[in-house]
């Protein structure tokens, strides 16, 4: 009977749309009806998309905006309730351009959120999606709507705890509670707060803050009790508590729990991919305890293993495989042992799951020999590096996006700043302009002169804003050509000498490899290229920081050298952490020592350049060392090169000297603070 009464619905909606136009019922009512009948859950998800869409064109056709843009986002809803995911994408882009069309701001808010889920959930894009929340965070925190901040905050951290941003994810999820605890009690305000103690408690374990996890989970399981169809949201909680006892160490809290959890089995087995994951971690914890009876963990291990194949649970099959892999080589049976990690190597690879499939390779490496490990170990850190490398870039991507966001908001602030001056100056030229028409009306004698007196503070306010404002831009056009000088000459022009150079020994020689390295050195002018155009944008980039930086000096010496044709040392001081090391000092010591070897390529005809960085009583010491013909300190040097040197040594607080004498070479000391006094 159901599809006969659908069918009904259907054709008396059709009915209804003749009648309206027949009776000559307002559009309106038309578009409104239909929206209602889009959002009739007895209809099917055909029936209830046919009913938007038409609303959507009716709205449409009658060229009212506001109309529209209600009907297309009823329509956007309608298309992620029935599944239409794509199209669900398509018209919320539709509808945030018809929300900035009418300047709505609660309606751009929505739109950029629902594009942000849209692309994290369903796209599974984050940084789209990062990009998207982030926009709708502005609009929200300017319409001091709280709540919504708090949720989309807890999304941002989400996509940040994805890509390893941790410390932003945490940051993220700390303001998100925050302004939670603020909020009176609203219908789905226990669900947000658990949601969010969830993610802190899985967060705070990957940064290692046992303690925190620990007390957020327990948390959580605690609010769990206020919740409505608690009981499976109560055992993931405790199923995560158990996995942070583990790796705080405490396996018997751990056993315990998972005893307390297989006791819900009934429960678990409504999930069969959560209770194979908790049978499967109980087992591997009474393995890592070392008090197990061996049947009964190879069974309990098998067993989840075999409700992972019956419901084709990748995961699991990939988590259970890595732990029987680990469990019998723990045993002594290599044979078994390297099948499960071969099965777990395969699995990880096609799904991919990353974490899961460097440890594959890990227990693949130890289990074979000879060039078999090697190539599995060799694959391992190819993998490491690609990921570390993954991560830094969208670290530093998401970055850019916040400071690019940040930009908005802040020329947002000041419009919405200039506009509230703007409201002043009108009010003030209203009331001006009614006075004077009062002392015009009593005093006709003094109309001219007052209207005058008006005029020109008006045109004095406007004159002392535009003086301002010139004054402004044109500091910040001389700060701009400064650094963009700076980044020219020490980078560019840097490494355009060196292609340039390098191309010249080149024309000298024939042949497949010099083909080659020509062609390597014209990829590196066509990168330079893109670098010019892209200047304006990346003179900020964090571009050194971390370990890596010792690295990326070796890197430039051993290129400048060998371009250069010179001999070169280059010793450096371990003690450094150049984590501590703010990225502008980095950045200056290396367009120092980039210049300096410019310099001594261009004027002291040297054989051997030393380069040393040492740590001298909390300074950072650089020496930079020729052995070629010298010069007269003496003389005035106004070269750009040592002008931009000894710019960067003081933008750092460091100093910079030079020394030299005839036939005996040269010598550039700079020194540098290490670490500040509030370190």
């Amino acid at each position: 009977m159901k599809p006969l009464k659908f069918k009904f619905v259907y054709c008396l909606l059709v009915l209804s749309l003749t009648c309206f136009s027949q009776n000559k019922k307002s559009l309106l009512d038309s578009i409104i009806e239909l929206r209602r009948l889009s959002n009739q859950s007895s209809l099917t998800n055909n029936q209830r998309v046919a009913a938007a869409l038409r609303a959507n064109e009716l709205s449409k056709s009658s060229a009212h905006d506001t109309t529209y843009f209600k009907s297309d986002r009823n329509l956007s809803f309608v298309y992620l309730m029935t599944g239409n995911y794509d199209q669900f994408g398509e018209s919320t882009l539709n509808n945030l351009e018809l929300a900035t069309k009418l300047n709505d701001s609660i309606a751009i808010g929505i739109a950029n959120k629902n594009l942000g889920y849209y692309y994290y959930q369903i796209k599974e894009d984050n940084s789209t999606a990062y990009k998207y929340y982030l926009n709708a965070l502005i609009y929200f925190d300017a319409l001091s709507n709280l709540r919504e901040q708090a949720e989309i905050l807890t999304s941002i951290a989400a996509i940040q705890d994805d890509e390893k941003d941790y410390l932003g994810s945490e940051q993220n999820a700390i303001e998100a509670l925050k302004i939670l605890n603020s909020l009176d009690y609203y219908k789905d305000q226990y669900l947000d707060k658990y949601l969010v103690l969830n993610l802190l408690g899985i967060v705070s374990l990957k940064l290692g803050n046992y303690e925190e996890s620990i007390s957020y989970h327990n948390q959580a399981i605690e609010l769990t009790k206020r919740l409505k169809n608690n009981y499976y949201l109560n055992l993931q909680s405790k199923n995560n508590l158990a996995i942070t006892y583990r790796d705080k160490g405490d396996l018997e809290t751990t056993l315990s729990i998972y005893r307390e959890l297989l006791e819900e089995t009934e429960v678990l087995k409504k999930d069969m991919s959560f209770y194979a994951l908790v049978l499967e971690n109980y087992a591997f914890t009474k393995f890592l305890y070392g008090n197990y009876e061996y049947k009964t963990l190879e069974s309990d291990l098998k067993y989840a293993l075999k409700i992972g194949d019956s419901i084709e649970d990748q995961y699991t099959i990939l988590a259970v495989s890595i732990d029987l892999a680990k469990f019998y080589k723990a045993n002594k049976k290599k044979d078994s042992a390297l099948k499960y990690a071969k099965e777990s190597y395969k699995i990880s690879k096609d799904i991919p799951i990353n974490d899961l499939y460097l440890e594959s390779m890990l227990i693949l490496a130890n289990l074979t020999k000879g060039e078999e490990s090697k190539s599995y170990l060799e694959e391992h850190i190819a993998l490491s590096d690609s990921l570390l490398d993954r991560e830094r870039k969208v670290r530093n991507k998401f970055a850019r996006i916040k400071y690019g966001t940040d930009q908005l908001e802040a020329k947002n602030k000041q419009i919405s700043k200039e506009n509230l001056y703007l409201l002043i100056l009108s009010i003030g030229l209203l009331l001006t302009a009614i006075l004077v028409y009062l002392v015009i009306s009593q005093r006709a004698k003094n109309r001219k002169l007052r209207l005058v007196q008006v005029q020109q503070k008006a045109n004095e306010a406007i004159y002392n804003l535009l003086l301002g404002q010139q004054d402004k831009v044109d500091e910040a056009r001389a700060k701009e050509k400064i650094r963009v000088s700076k980044e020219l000459h020490d980078g560019v022009l840097g490494r355009l000498f060196g292609a340039r150079l390098s191309l010249d020994v080149m024309n000298s020689k024939e042949g497949k490899e010099a083909v080659k390295t020509r062609a390597n050195y014209i990829a590196q002018l066509k990168t330079i290229e893109e670098d010019i155009r892209k200047i304006s944008h990346e003179l900020n980039t964090d571009f050194v920081a971390g370990s890596g930086f010792i690295e990326i000096l070796t890197e430039l010496i051993e290129t400048q050298s060998k371009a250069y044709g010179l001999g070169h040392e280059f010793k450096y001081d371990f003690d450094i952490s150049w984590d501590l090391v703010p990225n502008k000092t980095k950045i200056n010591m290396y367009r120092i020592i980039q210049e300096s070897m410019q310099n001594i390529f261009k004027h002291a005809e040297a054989k051997t350049i030393k380069i040393s960085i040492s740590l001298e009583k909390n300074v950072i010491c650089l020496d930079i060392i020729d052995d070629g013909i010298g010069f007269d300190t003496s003389k005035s040097k106004k070269g750009i090169g040592l002008k931009n040197m000894t710019s960067r040594a003081a933008d750092c607080d460091g100093t910079i000297t030079l020394s030299s004498q005839i036939n005996q070479g040269s010598t550039i000391n700079v020194k540098i603070p290490y670490l500040s006094e509030t370190l």
